[in-house]
C-alpha cells in the first residue's frame, strides 16, 4: 500500500510571497504619487493625501466583506478576485494619466486608489491564512508568514525609491506619465499571479469544513468582543498606529520635495525617495529584530519601549533646527529632523504585533471576529494623514507631527494601562467561559 503523495505548493507559495510584496508596493504608490499630483495640479497638502485616504478608507468598507467572501468561497476564489480587483485599480490609475483636465485626473485617480484599496484589503485577508495553510500550520506556517512579512517591508522600501528615481530632480515638469513604469510592473506581477493561481490547486480547509456540515454552532459576534475594554482600546490603538506608520513618511516626503517658499526643503525627489525608502527598510530591520527577541520580551514591554522612543524622536524632529548632516549607507545629506523621523521606522515596525497581542489577550472564542475588525481599522492610515495635511496647510510641515505625537502618546498609555485585562468588563457568561480556558491578566 502506497502512501498518498504530498502535494507540492512551491509555486503557489512563491505567488503568495509576490502578492504579500504587492500589498506594500501598490499601497506605497499613494505617497510619491501624491507628491506628483501636488506638483502637477497645484494641490494643497491635504488634497495630496486624498489618494492615500481613498486607499486606506477602502479597508473600512471591505474589511468585513472580505472575510465573508473567504469564508464562503475559499482561498483560490478570494485570491483570484483580489488580483482582478487590484488590476482594475492599477488600470484606473494608469487611465488617469491619459487626461489633462484637473478634475478628470483627480476623480479617476482617486477611484483607482479606492479600488486598489479594496484589493489590498482582500489580499491581506487571504494571503496571511493561505501562507499558513500552504506551510501546513505550526512552525513552517509561521516561518512562511515571517518571510512574507519581510518581502512586504522590502517592497515598501523599493516603491518610493523607484518612483523617486522616475520623478527625477525637477518636480515642476513631472506628471503621472513619468510614473507609468511603476504601474506596468504592478500590473505585470498581478497578471502573472493570476495565471499561476488559475493553474494551481490550493488546499481549501474552509470549504472542506463547510461540506462536512454537522451541528450548527452559534457564531461569536463582534458585540461580544467589544465587551472587553482592553480590546476596544486596542481597536483605537490599531487605528492610530496605521495612521502613524503612514503619516511619518508621507509628510516627510512632502516636506522634503516642496519648494522653500511653501515651507519645504526643495530636495531632489530621488534623494527624498531614498530617505523614505530608508524608513521602510528600518521597519524591515525592526521586524527581523522584533521576531528574534519576541520570545524573550513581552508585547507590553516592547510596545512601551518603542512608543516612548518614538515620542522622543518625533519631539526632536519638531523642535530642533533642520541642520544638514551626512546619511550613512545612502551617501546623501539630509536634515537631522528627517533622520529622526526615518529612525521611527525601527519603532513602528513592531507596534502592530504588540497591539494585536495585547488586544487579543483573553478573548477566547471571540479572537477570530475581533481580528477581522482590526482590518477595518486600517482605515486610520488614510484619515490621520489627512488631518496631518490640514495642520500642515494651516501651520507648517513639522507642526503637523504634533498630530502623530498625540497618537503615539495614546499607544504609550494603552501599553502601560489600557491593555490590562479586566474581568468585570465582560458579561458573566463570557467570563465563565474564559476562566475555564484560563484567562491571563497583563501585569
Amino acid at each position: 500500500m502506497t502512501s498518498a503523495k504530498k502535494p507540492n505548493y512551491t509555486l503557489p507559495i512563491i505567488v503568495m510571497f509576490f502578492l504579500f510584496a504587492m500589498i506594500s508596493f501598490v499601497t506605497g504608490f499613494q505617497n510619491p504619487f501624491g507628491v506628483i499630483l501636488k506638483s502637477q495640479l497645484g494641490l494643497s497638502n491635504l488634497q495630496s493625501q486624498l489618494g492615500n485616504a481613498a486607499n486606506f478608507i477602502a479597508y473600512a468598507f471591505m474589511g468585513l466583506p472580505a472575510g465573508m467572501i473567504l469564508q464562503k468561497k475559499g482561498y483560490k476564489f478570494s485570491a483570484v478576485a483580489a488580483v482582478l480587483v487590484g488590476m482594475a485599480g492599477v488600470a484606473l490609475m494608469f487611465i488617469s494619466s491619459l487626461f489633462e483636465a484637473k478634475d478628470a485626473i483627480i476623480t479617476i485617480y482617486l477611484c483607482g486608489a479606492f479600488v486598489a484599496g479594496f484589493s489590498m484589503c482582500m489580499l491581506n485577508t487571504v494571503v496571511n491564512p493561505m501562507l499558513n495553510t500552504l506551510g501546513g500550520g505550526g512552525k513552517t506556517g509561521n516561518q512562511l508568514l515571517q518571510f512574507g512579512g519581510s518581502l512586504n517591508s522590502l517592497a515598501a522600501t523599493i516603491c518610493p525609491v523607484l518612483v523617486g528615481y522616475l520623478m527625477g530632480s525637477n518636480l515642476n515638469d513631472v506628471t503621472l506619465i513619468d510614473a507609468r513604469p511603476a504601474l506596468y510592473i504592478a500590473f505585470g506581477v498581478f497578471l502573472l499571479a493570476l495565471v499561476v493561481l488559475f493553474l494551481s490547486k490550493l488546499p481549501e480547509p474552509i470549504l472542506e469544513e463547510l461540506k462536512k456540515g454537522g451541528k450548527k454552532v452559534e457564531k461569536p459576534t463582534l458585540a461580544g468582543a467589544l465587551k472587553f475594554r482592553h480590546y476596544v482600546g486596542g481597536v483605537v490603538a490599531i487605528f492610530l498606529y496605521v495612521g502613524i506608520e503612514v503619516g511619518i513618511p508621507n509628510m516627510a516626503n512632502l516636506y522634503m520635495t516642496s519648494p522653500v517658499e511653501a515651507g519645504g526643503l526643495a530636495m531632489n525627489a530621488a534623494v527624498a525617495g531614498s530617505l523614505v525608502g530608508a524608513y521602510w527598510f528600518l521597519m524591515l530591520v525592526g521586524r527581523l529584530v522584533g521576531g528574534t527577541v519576541g520570545g524573550m520580551v513581552s508585547s507590553k514591554t516592547m510596545l512601551v519601549t518603542v512608543s516612548a522612543v518614538a515620542l522622543c524622536l518625533i519631539t526632536g524632529a519638531i523642535l530642533i533646527e533642520p541642520t544638514m548632516v551626512n546619511v550613512p549607507f545612502i551617501d546623501v545629506q539630509a536634515p537631522l529632523n528627517i533622520l529622526l523621523l526615518v529612525l521611527c521606522g525601527l519603532c513602528t515596525s513592531v507596534m502592530w504585533g504588540g497591539i494585536f497581542n495585547l488586544a487579543a489577550e483573553g478573548l477566547g472564542k471571540y479572537t477570530a471576529v475581533a481580528s477581522g475588525f482590526f482590518m477595518v481599522m486600517v482605515c486610520g492610515g488614510g484619515i490621520l494623514p489627512i488631518i496631518q495635511g490640514a495642520v500642515a496647510d494651516a501651520s507648517n510641515y513639522l507642526a503637523s507631527y504634533w498630530v502623530l505625537f498625540i497618537a503615539v502618546a495614546y499607544l504609550l498609555y494603552y501599553a502601560v494601562m489600557g491593555s490590562k485585562v479586566l474581568r468585570r468588563d465582560a458579561s458573566a457568561e463570557v467570563i465563565s467561559e474564559e476562566v475555564k480556558e484560563g484567562i491571563s491578566v497583563n501585569d
